[in-house]
């Protein structure tokens, strides 16, 4: 082979690896956020990025109050909030692309799903919004005030309702598969959980916690309760649900199964729970303030890391439940945290958005925004984002 052939292979070769690193570079930061805690199990894991040094890169002022967790898909923020309005929001500059508009508030944080924006309103309305015509492709209306943000398993959507019902809908058509009624409110999101029985069967379930104290394992093919677990309280939180097996590498003497559900209550404890068994494995309180938990559970193979309304944010063992630091913020905790590397990030009613290292629960990061935060953030390209009380949207990432 002459030296010039070998050279420019060799070349060719090296342009290729780089164009593969980038794309997959490119591919892994700019992971979509598509619902409230960013997958179907709700573990509030962000699959993207940050900057290790965050900036202000803009904010954007709805009519009202954020209550909700923006969704972002391609470089589009889908934001609601209590002005009744779905907003389009241009990533790179957080300029409005277009609105939608209900006849309500909207408490509901938006889900993406095939370019489809689903969420519900106060007046019990679901809204399923076609981003390309920024029209209603369909809505279906409940009884009672909708706060929980929708799940998905191929084509069923999921969500619930205050009405005590917990809704499956065809989610190209808004067709009524089932409803299941519960004994309270249902406040908080369903998680999706699949798993094979001892046939060989796939089984899929949706996970609800709900107001009437009670987590439920739902069959989402026929709407049939499979399990039901008293949890001793009511909760406002939603499930947090991962596989055991990724959890711990060695078998725990507290599991009867691979797959745990974890959510905190107002009887102030937090709670792993086994879901085949339907067995509470270990309840965790703070030993010094007994107060409420509002926040969902973000959590990783080896840490769940959650919110309260004693001021604090718990970290501990998903297999025992033993603490493993806490972070004192001088204000309640409503915002869910996310977890996005070896940082997790969350909001305080006292208006400031900080990052804690997650190995020992040190602020990292603080940015004060002048008004409550009850939102939760979403990550996607390499930003992170969060809504206040006074209707404004923040974006921070690298300049």
């Amino acid at each position: 082979m002459k030296s010039q052939d070998y050279k420019k292979i060799r070349k060719l070769t090296f342009s290729l690896i780089v164009c593969v690193l980038t794309i997959f570079i490119v591919q892994y930061t700019r992971a979509n956020w598509t619902s409230f805690r960013g997958n179907s199990q709700l573990t509030g894991v962000a699959n993207s990025q940050l900057p290790e040094k965050l900036e202000l890169l803009w904010t954007f002022k709805a009519g009202d109050m954020i209550e909700s967790t923006a969704a972002i898909v391609d470089n589009v923020v889908y934001l609601s909030a209590l002005d009744g309005i779905l907003y389009a929001i241009d990533t790179q500059n957080g300029e409005s692309l277009w609105t939608y508009s209900t006849e309500s508030s909207i408490k509901s944080s938006p889900s993406y799903q095939d370019g489809v924006v689903y969420f519900g309103d106060g007046d019990g309305i679901f809204h399923a919004v076609d981003v390309e015509t920024q029209k209603r492709l369909w809505q279906f209306q409940t009884e009672g005030e909708i706060i929980s943000s929708a799940n998905f398993l191929d084509d069923n959507v999921l969500f619930g309702s205050y009405d005590g019902f917990l809704y499956c809908l065809n989610k190209n058509s808004g067709d009524l598969n089932w409803k299941y009624e519960t004994e309270g409110y249902v406040h908080g999101t369903p998680a999706v959980w699949s798993q094979t029985d001892d046939k060989d069967i796939k089984q899929d379930y949706a996970i609800v916690t709900g107001c009437d104290s009670y987590l439920r394992v739902i069959n989402i093919h026929d709407g049939t309760q499979a399990q039901q677990v008293d949890l001793g309280a009511y909760v406002g939180a939603s499930p947090a649900i991962s596989n055991f097996e990724s959890i711990s590498d060695t078998p725990s003497p507290v599991a009867n199964s691979l797959w745990r559900a974890f959510c905190g209550t107002y009887g102030n404890e937090v709670l792993g729970i086994d879901l085949t068994s339907g067995d509470i494995v270990w309840h965790y309180e703070n030993p010094e303030r007994q107060l409420p938990f509002f926040s969902s559970a973000a959590i990783t193979k080896n840490i769940v890391v959650i919110g309260g309304r004693d001021k604090m944010v718990h970290a501990l063992s998903p297999e025992t439940g033993e603490m493993i630091w806490t972070f004192t913020a001088k204000s309640r905790i409503e915002s869910s945290p996310v977890i996005i590397g070896n940082r997790v990030f969350f909001g305080t009613t006292r208006g400031v958005f900080i990052g804690l290292d997650i190995a020992n629960g040190k602020s990292v990061w603080e940015f004060e925004t002048g008004s409550s935060i009850v939102a939760s953030p979403s990550v996607a390209d390499g930003k992170i984002y969060i809504g206040t009380e006074d209707g404004i949207l923040y974006c921070f990432g690298e300049k």
